[in-house]
Parts: C-alpha cells; structure tokens; sequence
C-alpha cells in the first residue's frame, strides 16, 4: 500500500470523487480504496480503474495491461480470416439479392 495514494483518498467520498492519478502500478488495494476511481498509468496513458470488494489484496497494476494484444499472426491465421471475409461477402450478396427479388414482386403487383 502506498501511503501517497492514501493521501490522495483521505478525506473524499468514495463514488463522488473524480479520477486519482497514480504511477504506483505496485501498491496493494486496500479496503479503504472500494468504490474509488483510479488512473493507473500503463507506460502510455492512464487507464481507469473502478475499485470493488473483489479487487482487495491485489496490486492497481493487475487491471492496467501493459501490452496491447493485436492478433497471432501467420500464414494459417491469415487463411482463415481470408475465408471468414468471403462468407460475410457471399451472405451480404444472398441478402441483397433477396431484398432485390422482393422488391421485383412489389413491383410487379
């Protein structure tokens, strides 16, 4: 527990407060710090973090990842995205070819 962050906390109301700052990735939640929002800092900006009964005795750093996943790469993953976006094409053609076919009969009576 870092005692600057209990000095930020000290003396404000739990839901009605604004956004606490902090860089101490390594301080522990304590039970005095439910229901406060903080701004974890992840190496680029400020992530904000609702504390809740469940987080207590974890680190602020747990809910503030560092590395943002994009996907796993590859020649098969590549394959596989490739096909998913012909399917969305083919469905997206048989759904406008079916609203085409009822607008025909629309017109046709």
């Amino acid at each position: 527990m870092d005692a600057k962050l209990l000095k930020k906390i000290e003396g404000k109301k739990a839901q009605g407060s604004e956004l606490i700052k902090t860089w101490a990735r390594r301080s522990q939640i304590a039970p005095e710090m439910v229901g406060f929002k903080f701004g974890v800092y992840n190496g680029r900006t400020h992530i904000e973090v609702l504390v809740s009964e469940d987080m207590v005795g974890h680190r602020l750093g747990e809910f503030s990842p560092t590395k943002k996943f994009t996907r796993h790469g590859g020649k098969m993953q590549k394959e596989m995205e490739a096909k998913a976006k012909e399917s969305e094409i083919a469905a997206a053609q048989a759904a406008k070819a079916a609203a085409d076919a009822a607008g025909k009969k629309e017109a046709a009576k």
